[in-house]
């Protein structure tokens, strides 16, 4: 017997004084202060059951409180709308009734992306078919397995895989491990926008012409824009006057704007 049905099991036997209080319960009115009373203290006793229930689905993006909330709610409608007199116990009931409000809180509220409602529908299907046939392969699932397992089209399942992807997001504030003494968050391992990326094809392109220039203009140049040298500086360097260096300048820097445009 597995885990799950042992836990199952146990809970029916746990569960088993409730099925006289739902006997009494269904051959009360609606108004009956004593059904009111029975309904409260029925839900109250099987609460564990929602949480067990919403324990199962945790892990998976949604805060736990969140998942509890719904399968109570779940309860309470299970509660409402059981009916002893068709032969069946509660818990057969009831679990089924509960996770189905869970999944539907999936599917309605825990996109991080607005997807449409088929490709909801089709991603609860496929996980619950890849749960299935993981199980029974041993492994997980290839896209046509889980097609012809669900009875889709191969480009069904791939477009409700991908469309899985929008399920979850991360905060950019959510902690990282990191070999240094203080925490980071996700957006200090994210890289800024590099402004100089958008030089290098101009960079790339210079090299050929600055290396068809005479030796003293590229002289000029390197040591106005990469040295940091002032145009006099330059001038003392080379033996020529300031404003030499400022008409070559000018000269060359007109001269590679003008191959560069061509």
């Amino acid at each position: 017997m597995s885990g799950e049905r042992k836990t199952l099991t146990r809970q029916a036997d746990d569960y088993a004084h409730c099925e006289p209080l739902f006997e009494e319960l269904s051959s009360l009115p609606e108004d009956s202060p004593r059904r009111q009373e029975l309904r409260a203290r029925l839900v109250t006793e099987l609460l564990p059951l929602a949480e067990h229930i919403a324990t199962r689905f945790s892990g998976r993006g949604e805060p736990r409180e969140d998942l509890v909330q719904v399968a109570r709610i779940g309860l309470i409608n299970a509660v409402d709308r059981f009916d002893p007199g068709r032969g069946h116990d509660f818990l057969s009931f009831a679990v089924p009734t509960v996770m189905g409000e869970v999944r539907r809180h999936f599917r309605d509220t825990g996109w991080s992306v607005r997807v449409p409602r088929r490709l909801k529908e089709l991603h609860v299907s496929l996980s619950q078919g890849t749960a299935a046939l993981s199980q029974r392969l041993g492994r997980a699932p290839t896209p046509t397995e889980l097609a012809e397992y669900l009875g889709l089209e191969v480009n069904d399942v791939r477009e409700g895989l991908l469309a899985g992807q929008a399920y979850q997001t991360l905060s950019v504030d959510k902690p990282v491990h990191d070999n240094a003494t203080e925490a980071l968050s996700l957006a200090d391992t994210i890289g800024e926008e590099d402004h100089e990326m958008a030089l290098v094809e101009t960079h790339e392109a210079l090299q050929p012409l600055l290396r068809e220039l005479p030796k003293r203009e590229r002289a000029i140049l390197v040591m106005r824009f990469f040295g940091g040298y002032t145009q006099t500086q330059i001038a003392e360097r080379i033996g020529i006057s300031q404003m030499h260096v400022s008409r070559l300048l000018s000269q060359t820097l007109e001269q590679l704007r003008g191959k560069l445009s061509e």
